[in-house]
């Protein structure tokens, strides 16, 4: 593999060349060692969210409130170093997909690979896709530079790999 980049073009306003080795940093990232696990037992993110605020409010009604102690779960940079050095981890290609502004005519995605292959899916499917950027904490140069998952982690044991060009038609 030549170059550790894909693209997104096709029927878009704004063609992208993606490094997916910027993406270890970024707070979007999801743990691709339980995200597909966690599918099932997600809440709605804001019943999630009034839920925890509800049990902080009454903990702190009842007990009054406690200001941060940064040491109290031990030291986190040591522990987020360790998982970003060991981690495998993805990257939903939604905000890419939306950044690359898809004319109102386009309806599918197109995935082409290194090897030759072609996959394609909606581009409903593909706002759900996740674009797999490091295993065990190394980017996937033997088979990359991507892998994609699809939403619903049903290829989450066999991904689409060798990506290297995403393709928006009508």
């Amino acid at each position: 593999m030549n170059e550790f980049v894909f693209f997104i073009e096709g029927e878009i306003t704004r063609p992208l060349t993606i490094d997916p080795t910027v993406w270890i940093f970024d707070e979007r990232k999801v743990d691709l060692e339980s995200y597909f696990d966690q599918l099932d037992t997600m809440d709605d993110e804001l019943t999630t969210y009034q839920k925890t605020i509800s049990a902080q409010w009454d903990k702190e009604r009842l007990e009054g409130s406690e200001p941060p102690n940064p040491n109290h779960n031990g030291n986190k940079i040591r522990y987020n170093k360790q998982r970003i050095i060991n981690g495998s981890f993805g990257m939903p290609l939604k905000p890419f997909l939306q950044n690359s502004q898809p004319l109102e005519s386009a309806s599918s995605l197109i995935i082409e690979t290194e090897t030759g292959e072609s996959h394609s899916c909606t581009l409903e499917e593909g706002f759900k896709l996740i674009v797999g950027f490091s295993k065990d904490g190394k980017p996937l140069k033997e088979n990359g530079p991507v892998h994609l998952y699809y939403g619903d982690g049903s290829n989450a044991e066999e991904p689409i790999t060798h990506v290297k060009r995403l393709i928006i038609k009508a």
